[in-house]
């Protein structure tokens, strides 16, 4: 398809069909007028995992304080029916964020929940309930933490994904001050709950997975743990130096983001200054919320966008094909929406015209911010940028249907395809709402094809694919991630818009480990299976 032809195609109307798929309950997250503390602010991610491997993706939605997480089990006609109890997935506390992999290779995905507090560890029963193995597995903490972000990542290719986990900040309500309470509790002039600045920081985890249902905490020595004075968010994997080994990305607030390279032999050193993408182009640490990748230049190597504060730009990182970066947000026109803070976002190709177009869901920290009467608001729109297929993005979200002119303090977002009809739908996480199910009024105009990968050496997720499809002289990669976006997890496939081809010419599957896999002319719209060659 040429880069012509992405401009040209038409925009999609959006609809927020939530209410009508069942999904009506409210999730809290602290105060909805003030918030007295920090871990009000931070919200929840959401996820979309198919845990009964009947081929329709299920929707799991994180809760603050007062509420519960949720399980909706997709019922196949457009609705969602909560099966949290069933499952044995209720909850209490402030969850955080969420990601999912097959951790023990039994063909069941699994998912891994951090929390203010401690994670928990659910192990998914052959798709009939999930149980909570946090402690079997040797992953209750010794303190109470702030985890946020977390991915299973298979950091040395042995086929048994491992797990890391962001810190945000040390936090603790009897210690932390009241708003108002020093220059680090005021926004605007007005009172606000403190942080993250003047609170204390903490550092992030790596656990190694022993291949016995258990993992060890590795993050002295893999140097993980080296990094210090970062106030990490989300996490985003990914070979961005194309190595053939997984490396690690953390949007952080306030402070610059993180680049782990990973080195082999379960070693990673943080590289992100060295690299481009620990601060924007004039060298400024930015208020990094979520992270998202693609190569969305279709030149084959992976690139990085963050979400970040209001009265900052959101950040593009153009890969130079060797690992390094150049900040391109202006360039891309992706500078104009400074007035919302940023969380979750994904690339996804929203029109299936094989170009990987970007959205991003808003809502201010401070609900004090209404007192101001400015153009700064709690409650804002998400924003969708298409793609134009010449390295540059458009902002089409008023053109883009309803969904895009709601009004929420979102947090989370996840990306799939919940009907298998090729056009791909978005869950959001709202704050003290009903979640958001953006989807299509009609179905996008171009072919499409579902990649499902099954690794047999690899792990079973398959997760660190990296996937190569070719239709006619357009090329597009993609890669099999857990976690991402802010603090959420989207579909575990990965999805190709073809445009006006109407079947894929060629598929290369670069598995985790090096062992290469190629399939070629297969027909488009459908869902394909690509099990590892033994």
């Amino acid at each position: 398809m040429t880069k012509l032809l992405a401009a040209a195609l038409l925009v999609a109307d959006f609809q927020n069909v939530a209410k009508q798929a069942g999904l009506i309950d409210i999730f809290p997250n602290g105060g909805d007028v003030t918030k007295q503390y920090i871990i009000e602010t931070t919200g929840s991610g959401i996820a979309f995992i198919d845990y009964d491997n009947d081929g329709l993706l299920d929707l799991f939605v994180l809760s603050g304080k007062g509420g519960t997480n949720r399980m909706y089990h997709n019922e196949g006609n457009g609705r969602f029916l909560d099966v949290t109890a069933k499952l044995g997935l209720e909850s209490s506390g402030w969850a955080q964020g969420v990601c999912a992999g097959d951790y023990d290779n039994d063909g069941y995905t699994d998912l891994f929940v951090t929390f203010w507090g401690g994670n928990h560890l659910y192990r998914n029963i052959g798709g009939k309930r999930f149980e909570d193995v946090t402690q079997k597995a040797h992953l209750t903490q010794d303190r109470v933490r702030y985890n946020t972000g977390c991915a299973f990542i298979d950091m040395d290719n042995d086929g048994k994904v491992d797990l890391f986990v962001s810190n945000y900040l040390k936090f603790d309500p009897a210690t932390t001050p009241q708003p108002g309470a020093n220059p680090y509790c005021f926004y605007r002039g007005i009172a606000v709950n403190c942080g993250p600045r003047g609170l204390p920081f903490d550092r992030n985890i790596l656990y190694k997975n022993n291949g016995d249902g258990t993992f060890s905490d590795i993050s002295e020595e893999s140097g993980i743990a080296t990094a210090f004075g970062h106030y990490s968010l989300s996490v985003l994997t990914g070979d961005f130096n194309e190595d053939g080994l997984p490396d690690i990305y953390v949007a952080c607030d306030q402070t610059p983001s993180l680049l782990y390279i990973n080195k082999g032999h379960g070693k990673f050193e943080e590289e992100a200054v060295l690299r481009g993408v620990a601060f924007d182009q004039n060298g400024k640490a930015m208020s990094g919320m979520g992270a998202a990748e693609a190569d969305y230049q279709s030149e084959g190597h992976p690139s990085i966008f963050r979400t970040n504060f209001s009265d900052e730009f959101e950040t593009l990182y153009h890969n130079r094909g060797d690992g390094n970066f150049d900040d391109v947000t202006l360039d891309a026109g992706l500078g104009q929406n400074t007035r919302y803070v940023g969380w979750g976002t994904g690339f996804f190709d929203f029109n299936n015209n094989g170009w990987k177009d970007l959205l991003l869901v808003n809502g201010h920290v401070f609900p004090e911010v209404e007192k101001l009467h400015i153009d700064i608001h709690y409650k804002d729109r998400a924003i969708l940028y298409q793609n134009l297929g010449n390295g540059k993005f458009k902002d089409v979200s008023k053109e883009a249907g309803s969904a895009f002119s709601e009004l929420h303090s979102a947090r989370g977002a996840a990306f799939g395809d919940i009907d298998n009809d090729g056009t791909l739908e978005v869950a959001v996480n709202n704050q003290n709402e009903a979640p958001s199910l953006f989807k299509q009024a009609h179905k996008a105009p171009g072919h499409w094809l579902i990649l499902k990968l099954e690794g047999t050496k690899a792990n079973r997720s398959a997760i660190g694919a990296r996937v190569k499809v070719i239709t006619g002289e357009h090329a597009q990669w993609g890669e099999v991630r857990s976690g991402g976006s802010y603090l959420s997890q989207s579909d575990l496939r990965l999805h190709f818009g073809l445009g006006a081809a109407a079947a894929a010419d060629r598929i290369e599957v670069a598995w985790p480990g090096g062992a290469r896999q190629t399939i070629e002319n297969q027909p488009g719209d459908r869902v394909l299976v690509i099990k590892q060659q033994q």
